[in-house]
């Protein structure tokens, strides 16, 4: 996934978390301009938080698991599948997959 994905998702996540924060902040009664300063100048800090998090995922195996025809063992290729799956769920969090 393209890092530009990655941002819009954290972004779409933080404008989540910041209007939920902002409707806890008017119950309280703070004012409008101080519900921003509260919810938004934390921004930044969020998004480096996510950029800083990169999950190393475990070396594929198929490579290593083939028959003596060639053939890549089921369970190897069932393994690496899931490697791929989790790349993807991770990726579509808005988080970085080391290669």
């Amino acid at each position: 996934m393209d890092t530009s994905k990655m941002r819009d998702i954290s972004r779409e996540q933080f404008e989540a978390y910041r209007d939920k924060r902002n409707a806890e902040l008017e119950a309280e009664g703070h004012k409008p301009g101080s519900r921003w300063h509260i919810s938004n100048a934390h921004y930044p800090t969020w998004e480096a938080s996510r950029a800083a998090v990169v999950v190393e995922l475990p070396s594929k195996i198929s490579v290593h698991n083939t028959s003596d025809n060639g053939l890549v063992r089921p369970e190897a290729e069932h393994y690496d599948e899931a490697i791929d799956d989790c790349r993807e769920a991770i990726e579509a969090q808005g988080l970085k997959v080391a290669p």
